[in-house]
């Protein structure tokens, strides 16, 4: 329909205006750039507004114009070439008013059209109406399986036909799929034969041919899906149109290879599909007759009770077992049979009336044996199907295993008692048939809690299974081979529970139910959303999460969530939530924030993707440090939980800087909470834990980062030996002076004038010629005990520690007199004022004469040092402490500093050592004033010479700590 000039331009602001949708909806978003539901064919976006195909609105302009009654429009197909694609049409529908026969016409609110008073007629355009409940629908579609085969498969119709199309690559290809209509999608699952390769795309298609959705299929699949062997996938949001050819089983699913290689099949109810717990595809044994079976194949629908009475039911679909003259009442053979053993569990005959070319459908039923039961539980039975005129060349055969369909069970651990504890657990059958569990537990770590499998489903609870023995640190992570139909039953059932108990009473339980899985769910784990704040409470809200990114870097994830209160039988307005995304966290104070809002929702399960997201937000997602927050209407934070999911590299930045435009690094560890994160934001950088840098704002100030802070300490400079002529000013870039040797010059001023680009290296801080440091070693800072020195000549590195006194008292009652002091000290004793010579009381550290100026408590005050055995010790008063055995300490003088006495040994520069060591090895008299320098020299050489060999060689933090 053509349009006027004025129509375009408002058409035009419509596409760009949001719209609001009645039902689940996305709210407005924090960030400018909008996170988009993916777009499908099926689908039409107008605005920022996903509409169905089939569904008829009136345009919203938003303010200020608003909802514009007057232009209908509507989702229509619209065939391209072999595809239905969905458009949008909108027609001005003033000029379709009705003509009125009455006087005064009225405008009502919301209407195009004026009416005549007392007029209920009404042009208000519905979106497409709910003829079916969601719940009433899903009852509706469920059970509906297919079979693959070159037998089955259509001629597709093409508007140029393709000669190379006459032949099918693919005809003797095999599969079979089962399909779960699930909130509005459609959940596919298949296996393929062992010479069937992986599809490159799969197609959903009407009788006549043409495309309704087509997927790209991952050749590599998933976590699930290299577990089980399976195919899966999901065809989103499937249209009320296309849900009808579903329920007329008029719709059919294709593989496509190429262009030539194709398989396709009718997608039909098959109703044993409700009790199904194991499945088996079929194809030509060999020996077979190839010309007669070209195309042929068959899936076998099989269950089995372990009652009273243990039985088996066999159903199957096939193709390709009769012989050219069948053509009605033709017997056929159904085997059941060991594998390694000629042991024949079942042998029946049925009878199929009129023998089709596509598919042919019978059924077994038998009583079994409790051995031949598990036999079947534990993959050791084949199926087999045959002519029962020519079983040898008419034959097909295939292992039963666990059922085709793409499944997951999983629950929330709630407390049933006030806690502050929750958990998760998930289980898979994989190929083989074992049962594949993860459980997550949080709050129970010091109640060493037992951890089990219970059926629920009779009078009695069972106790099934102890996972005990594999939980570690809070996870539990296991199989258990080939289980039972005593575990199928109540698992296909919903009635088998994970329960976690401790010796103190806390408990956690949860049914294992049923989820679909596609995209999200074809992970490893999912992860556990926690409340913020644990208080103990019952129930407690607790939520789960599973996420993935696919090949079009679309984000997917389905989450749930339980453990809040019931809403009463009179409230029947559901509780309303929010999804945020948080692509970049409150990593540290200070840092920058990037939040978003996912998603409004009502219930306790979504399921949901988003499009759209820049590379670089897909790589913080990768890196593992985004969140996933879920609050209630009143903006309540609720639960929250880090999560990382892989993304494919044609979806991540071609280089990633380590800033605060693209983030941490790849081997950044996760943040642990809100206050430990495991990183720290600082100066506009992020650095990862444990890292150590220079502040790019104060040379002088070495930091690092320790659990989640930055923590910066100035820089010490040791004491030089050297005469302070001899000093030299710090150089730029560096904090401290250097003394001046062999390969370091002077100019007049004083500055070094040595090249820089000779040092030393360590801890990745370079250090010029001839300068020394205290080695800085995170997280206790700078080690004051050790000395580094960078040769001026070798450009050598060591890193020797202070030497330390030996002790005359015994070691067990020595002690340092300071958290930094690098030497510990005998107990020391103060002199009476009757005897100085006799022992007194021994106390921490040896005392001056006491001030009796003022009272102890101004002494205290003013900074003083508290003195056990009488008046305390004037600030600033330094003395040589006595002991008893040596008398007076001359080498050590102690001081009282702010209320705190600090006792320290002199230290004797090297050159006087050297001097003292050339004095006595001539035998000259050395001063007395060099007492304490004499014994202290002596016993560093012979330290020296001990340790020669193993002091040559540089030292790195690591050793020194």
């Amino acid at each position: 329909m053509h349009f006027h000039s004025s129509l375009l331009s408002i058409l035009l602001i419509v596409i760009s205006c949001p719209l609001t949708v009645r039902t689940r909806r996305v709210a407005p978003l924090i960030e400018e750039d909008w996170a988009r539901r993916p777009h499908r064919a099926a689908e039409c976006t107008f605005g920022k507004q996903i509409r169905e195909l089939g569904s008829t609105w009136f345009a919203d302009l938003g303010p200020p114009f608003g909802v514009m009654y007057c232009i209908k429009c509507e989702c229509i197909p619209v065939q391209k070439k072999r595809r239905i694609v969905a458009r949008v049409q909108c027609r001005n529908i003033k000029n379709e008013c009705p003509e009125l026969t009455c006087k005064d016409p009225i405008l009502l609110p919301d209407r195009c059209c004026k009416s005549c008073p007392g007029n209920s007629s009404t042009d208000i355009v519905q979106d497409v109406p709910v003829q079916l409940t969601s719940e009433e629908e899903e009852r509706s579609l469920k059970h509906f399986g297919t079979l693959l085969t070159g037998k089955t498969s259509q001629a597709l119709r093409r508007d140029e036909p393709n000669p190379t199309s006459m032949y099918n690559s693919a005809y003797n290809y095999l599969a079979t799929g089962r399909f779960t209509f699930h909130r509005k999608n459609l959940y596919y699952s298949f296996y393929l034969s062992t010479s069937t390769p992986r599809p490159r795309s799969i197609q959903f298609i009407d009788g006549s041919g043409s495309i309704l959705e087509e997927q790209t299929i991952d050749p590599i699949g998933g976590v699930y899906q290299n577990a089980t062997g399976k195919l899966c996938g999901v065809w989103r949001r499937v249209p009320r149109d296309y849900r009808k050819l579903l329920r007329d089983e008029r719709l059919h699913v294709s593989f496509i290879w190429e262009p030539s290689a194709t398989l396709t099949g009718q997608l039909s109810r098959y109703r044993a599909l409700s009790t199904e717990q194991y499945s088996s595809l079929l194809e030509p044994t060999m020996g077979v007759d190839r010309s007669l079976m070209s195309g042929a194949g068959a899936t076998a629908i099989v269950s089995a009770s372990s009652a009273s009475a243990p039985s088996i039911h066999v159903s199957l679909v096939f193709n390709g077992v009769f012989l050219p003259n069948d053509v009605s009442e033709v017997p056929l053979i159904v085997q059941l049979e060991h594998m390694e053993k000629d042991y024949v569990v079942l042998r029946e005959e049925i009878v199929v009336k009129k023998p089709s070319n596509e598919l042919n459908f019978g059924e077994v039923r038998s009583a079994l044996s409790g051995t031949d039961l598990r036999l079947l539980t534990r993959g050791k039975l084949s199926i087999s199907i045959m002519s029962k005129r020519d079983p040898q060349a008419l034959r097909l055969a295939g292992i039963v295993g666990p059922r085709t369909n793409c499944e997951m069970y999983q629950t929330l651990l709630l407390s049933e008692t006030p806690s502050a504890a929750s958990g998760l657990a998930w289980a898979f059958l994989d190929h083989a048939g074992s049962l594949r569990y993860g459980v997550q537990l949080i709050g129970l770590e010091e109640e060493s809690p037992l951890v089990t499998l219970v059926d629920e489903g009779g009078k009695r609870r069972t106790e099934l299974e102890d996972l005990t023995p594999s939980l570690v640190d809070g996870l539990a992570n296991g199989s258990l081979e080939r289980p039972g139909p005593r575990f199928l039953e109540p698992l296909f059932n919903g009635e088998l529970a994970v329960v976690a108990a401790s010796h103190v009473g806390s408990m956690l339980r949860g049914r294992l139910l049923q989820r679909p899985v596609a995209d999200a769910r074809d992970t490893a784990a999912p992860f556990l959303l926690r409340r913020l704040f644990q208080e103990p409470v019952h129930p407690g809200p607790v939520g789960l999460v599973w996420t993935a990114v696919d090949l079009d870097c679309s984000l997917h994830y389905e989450l749930e969530i339980a453990g809040f209160p019931q809403t009463s039988a009179n409230n029947h307005e559901s509780r309303t939530f929010r999804l945020y995304l948080e692509t970049m966290p409150l990593l540290a104070q200070g840092a920058p924030v990037a939040r978003r809002l996912l998603e409004e929702f009502t219930g306790y399960i979504l399921e949901g993707s988003v499009t759209g997201l820049s590379p670089v937000e897909l790589y913080r997602i990768e890196s593992g440090i985004c969140f996933l927050e879920v609050t209630d209407k009143q903006a309540e934070r609720i639960l929250k939980a880090p999560f990382k999911a892989r993304a494919p590299l044609s979806c991540l930045p071609h280089y990633a800087d380590n800033d605060v435009a693209s983030v941490v690094a790849y081997n950044l560890q996760p943040p642990r909470s809100d206050i430990e994160t495991g990183a720290c934001f600082h100066e506009t950088r992020f650095y990862e834990e444990g890292t150590q840098w220079t502040s790019s704002t104060d040379p002088c100030s070495m930091c690092h980062c320790y659990r989640g802070l930055a923590q910066c300490d100035p820089v010490p400079c040791p004491a030089l030996m050297c005469a302070q002529s001899k000093q030299l000013k710090p150089a730029p870039g560096h904090c401290c002076p250097i003394c001046s040797g062999p390969g370091i010059n002077m100019n007049g001023t004083g500055k070094n004038i040595s090249s820089i680009t000779r040092g030393c290296t360590l801890a990745g801080q370079f250090h010029l010629p001839g300068a020394s440091w205290h080695p800085y070693l995170p997280p206790v800072g700078f080690d004051t005990c050790a000395v580094c020195t960078c040769d001026p000549i070798t450009l050598e590195v060591k890193c020797p520690r202070v030497q330390c006194p030996p002790l005359d008292c015994d070691e067990k009652i020595a002690f340092r007199p300071s958290k930094k002091a690098c030497c510990r000290q005998c107990p020391i004793t103060i002199p009476s004022s009757a005897n100085m010579g006799s022992d007194t009381t021994r106390l921490p550290r040896d005392q001056a004469a006491p001030s009796t100026k003022r009272t102890a408590e101004e002494i205290l005050a003013s900074g003083g040092c508290k003195n056990p055995l009488g008046s305390p010790y004037e600030n600033g008063m330094e003395w040589h402490p006595r002991v008893h055995s040596h008398g007076e300490m001359k080498c050590v003088k102690c001081r009282c500093k702010n209320g705190e006495v600090r006792c320290d040994r002199k230290r004797c520069p090297r050159a006087l050592c050297n001097t003292i060591a050339h004095q006595m090895k001539r035998g000259e008299y050395v001063a007395d004033g060099d007492d304490c320098c004499t014994v202290q020299c002596r016993r560093a050489r012979r330290h020296h010479r001990n340790n020669h060999h193993s002091a040559r060689h540089s030292v790195t933090p690591r050793e020194l700590s």
